[in-house]
């Protein structure tokens, strides 16, 4: 097979597949006719021939996409105006402290905000794929470790934990959402409430305290749950 014709096949696959491909599923294509550094290759040309269309080829956290840009929303949220849920603050902070803090228990949300952390916030973070519990920590009570997942990634559009946007403190989420791109910011827009006559969604929730800063101080070194 020819490069052109292997470049043609990985398009295909990429623009009908329903969820990000890893390198290995790639491969699998080809039968081993194509070797990994010539897909890596090919992959960077594919994304290059796309430059300046509506739609980019990304390498995220599980595996390479087709993605409308960012520019693009504004014309494609006319197909469905209907608004996602909004997540709320104190949803934000949480997910904010474990992105940035993790591998965290809940106590450690807890000190770092100030104030308790719910059982419907965490879990509405782990019904959304944000995050996952990896372990549990040897003290007392053997709370669980919380750690984001490489479906937290994919939504931000990144493809691992270092490429977060560098911050001092945690302000409701403010710069997670800042991060996404503009076809997921919305899911993490906290600059303002579901009016009532919106439906709620479970992930949303109420609680409105205001957070503890984090230290200004140089963060701990993120260890990636996802590797």
């Amino acid at each position: 097979m020819n490069t052109q014709d292997a470049k043609r096949v990985l398009e295909t696959a990429l623009i009908c597949a329903q969820a990000p491909l890893p390198l290995r599923e790639l491969l699998a294509l080809f039968d081993e006719q194509v070797g990994p550094d010539t897909v890596r290759s090919l992959l960077d040309e594919l994304a290059g021939d796309w430059k300046g269309r509506g739609c980019e080829l990304v390498a995220l956290a599980s595996g390479w996409r087709f993605q409308s840009r960012p520019e693009m929303r504004e014309y494609l949220d006319r197909l469905n105006p209907e608004k996602p849920p909004r997540y709320s603050r104190a949803a934000m902070e949480t997910l904010a402290i474990i992105a940035y803090r993790q591998p965290v228990t809940r106590g450690d949300i807890e000190d770092i905000r100030g104030v308790g952390v719910t059982t419907q916030i965490i879990k509405a973070l782990e019904d959304r794929g944000w995050i996952e519990t990896i372990g549990y920590r040897e003290t007392a009570g053997r709370p669980a470790l919380y750690a984001t997942t490489r479906h937290f990634l994919d939504d931000l559009g990144l493809a691992s934990l270092d490429q977060l946007p560098t911050v001092l403190s945690v302000d409701g989420g403010a710069a997670l959402a800042e991060g996404m791109p503009a076809e997921q910011a919305s899911l993490l827009d906290t600059a303002e409430p579901p009016t009532p006559a919106e439906p709620q969604d479970p992930a949303v929730d109420t609680e409105a305290e205001a957070p503890a800063p984090v230290s200004a101080e140089s963060p701990p070194a993120i260890q990636s749950a996802n590797a």
